[in-house]
This record gives structure tokens, sequence and C-alpha cells, in this order.
């Protein structure tokens, strides 16, 4: 197995912080925010509005999946490179 590289660790840290600031980051965001939880905004018997989140799911989602997009994409890089050939050298070892 190979050490990683720059593009591979540039892809792991971009997606990995994609993915932790939509789920995590918004998330800790909307707790501390308070009250509603909910994703969708909440209405009251007339259908007016009464509550929005703060943090518009479709973006939390929109980071995630560009986290998700940034793996594939590096994925199908790994796919198309050459595989480096083994540069060890093997030391041979008389048997007793």
């Amino acid at each position: 197995m190979t050490e990683p590289d720059i593009i591979d660790r540039a892809a792991m840290a971009l997606s990995a912080g994609l993915m932790l600031t939509g789920i995590v980051v918004l998330g800790v965001v909307e707790i501390l925010a308070g009250q509603p939880y909910s994703p969708v905004p909440i209405t009251n018997d007339a259908g007016e509005v009464v509550a929005t989140p703060l943090i518009d799911p479709t973006l939390r989602t929109g980071l995630v999946l560009a986290g998700i997009a940034v793996l594939g994409l590096y994925a199908a890089y790994r796919l198309v490179t050459p595989m480096p050939e083994e540069t060890t050298t093997r030391k041979e070892v008389p048997a007793d």
C-alpha cells in the first residue's frame, strides 16, 4: 500500500470538511438557535407560518451531497490513474 499523496489528503480533507459542516456544525447551530427542530416551517391552524428553521435544510443537504460527490470524483481519479510500481527492495536471506 502506498502512502497518501497530496491529492489523497486534499480529497479526504475536503469531503470530510463538507460533510462535517453540513451535519455536525450546522446541526449544533440549529440546536443553539433553539426551537423549532423541524426541518419544515411550522404553521398554526390558520395556515400561517409561525416558526422556520434557522438553516435551510436544502443547504445542509447540499453540503453533504457535495462531500459525497468529492469522494466519488476521488474514486474515479483513483480508478483511472495507474498504480505505482512497488519499489521496496527485498533482502535475500540464506537458508540455514
